[in-house]
């Protein structure tokens, strides 16, 4: 349930909500998405968590970034390091996870509302937590999908949850034709884990 007067905060896992929409077949439209927000409440920030790539000049995800930067996100971008495990193999390390729940954390106090565009169980906690400081918090994933891309835990732990598939007319658009997205092609993002 949303409230008019709301003070509102979106917490974008970029990777996550791309492979969900991947997986329901529609392309995130950003414009759309945030007018659908700014319509719901006042929209205080709305956050975007990504990875991309250390020392890379240029990295496929980058015009979407620079796009969010320039209309109404707050770009939360963190460098994939490599490194050598222990049996010698080459690995990628990165991750937002924490920059997300610091941040939701330290707004709290100036939202009423906090919708979480994610699905793995591991943020139970952060609902939890956000909850006890008296947020009512959202999370915007899919069980429509295989499999279902929400933890159902995390799915119960909301105050509210919202099928991206019941968004998909207001904040989608088909799947462009004859070449992948950025996000799809880019090494630098994560791919999403089915949860349950």
């Amino acid at each position: 349930m949303f409230y008019r007067d709301d003070r509102l905060a979106l917490f974008i896992d970029g990777p996550n909500l791309y492979g969900a929409a991947r997986a329901l077949g529609f392309d995130i439209d950003y414009k759309l998405l945030r007018s659908e927000f700014l319509r719901r409440g006042r929209l205080v920030r709305a956050f975007y968590y990504t990875t991309l790539a250390e020392g890379d000049d240029y990295s496929p995800i980058r015009p979407l970034a620079d796009w969010l930067q320039y209309n109404g996100f707050t770009l939360r971008a963190k460098p994939v390091r490599d490194y050598v495990d222990a049996a010698g193999r080459r690995k990628t390390k990165g991750s937002t996870d924490l920059d997300l729940a610091v941040d939701a954390l330290e707004i709290a106090p100036h939202i009423d509302h906090a919708v979480l565009f994610l699905g793995d169980g591991d943020f139970r906690v952060l609902v939890d937590a956000l909850q006890r400081r008296g947020v009512r918090v959202s999370v915007a994933s899919t069980i429509r999908s295989q499999p279902p891309l929400v933890a159902d835990d995390l799915r119960r732990q909301a105050d509210n949850f919202i099928d991206l598939d019941d968004l998909r007319d207001v904040i989608g658009r088909p799947p462009r034709d004859g070449r992948q997205r950025a996000e799809d092609e880019s090494p630098d993002t994560e791919r999403p884990v089915p949860l349950t």
